[in-house]
């Protein structure tokens, strides 16, 4: 099985993926973003756009979780934003075309709920202690300029199964996708401020500087 956990940039995706990780023996995390890193990589910086919208990268990432739901026992989780339709068929729609069990989940929330999200994600507190309280923001630009964007596809039929997040943390947000995909995940032991620290490491693996 491969969960797709989609939403927009801020909306709790790869904190979620983690947590479902986390607590679902034998499960992986398989990032399609590492994918578009190593083309930006390979290109100058002045042809580095939206990997999505390179062929190769739609390819790549077909080619890439098709080879691992075959090759791999336990569920397959891919926390991955991907709002344009066409794209969503030539990944998503691919996969469940060759035969994967493939489950979908839109990660929804208000555009202020995923604002808020943004400025406390990954070293939002610190660099908003340093520089003012837009600054995370300001760091953040690309997945602002997209926000509006992305809850307006989202919430399109095709983009179903729709969960909204507003009021669930993030492992309760963990706990629902699991029950509709009748997946039991492991007891969540986490104390309040253990569970902050953890989301605080894995927002700050996932940061970049290239």
């Amino acid at each position: 099985m491969l969960l797709w956990i989609n939403g927009p940039f801020g909306g709790g995706k790869t904190q979620t993926a983690h947590e479902i990780q986390r607590r679902l023996p034998g499960s992986v995390i398989c990032d399609p973003e590492h994918v578009g890193f190593g083309l930006h990589r390979m290109a100058p910086p002045s042809l580095r756009g939206d990997f999505q919208d390179l062929p190769a990268w739609r390819q790549g990432v077909y080619e890439v979780l098709d080879r691992a739901l075959n090759g791999h026992d336990g569920v397959v989780v891919v926390p991955m934003t991907v709002v344009e339709p066409s794209y969503f068929r030539e990944t998503v729609g691919r996969l469940r075309e060759r035969g994967h069990d493939v489950r979908h989940f839109a990660l929804l929330a208000d555009r202020e709920t995923v604002l808020h999200r943004l400025r406390e994600r990954g070293l939002g507190h610190a660099v908003r202690f340093a520089a003012g309280k837009d600054a995370p923001l300001r760091r953040e630009s690309f997945a602002v300029s997209k926000l509006d964007l992305c809850l307006e596809r989202l919430r399109e039929a095709e983009f179903a199964e729709h969960l909204s997040t507003d009021r669930l943390t993030v492992p309760q947000a963990a706990d629902r996708i699991a029950a509709r995909c009748g997946l039991t995940l492991t007891a969540n032991t986490d104390s309040a401020l253990r569970g902050r620290l953890r989301r605080a490491w894995t927002s700050a693996r996932h940061i970049r500087f290239d």
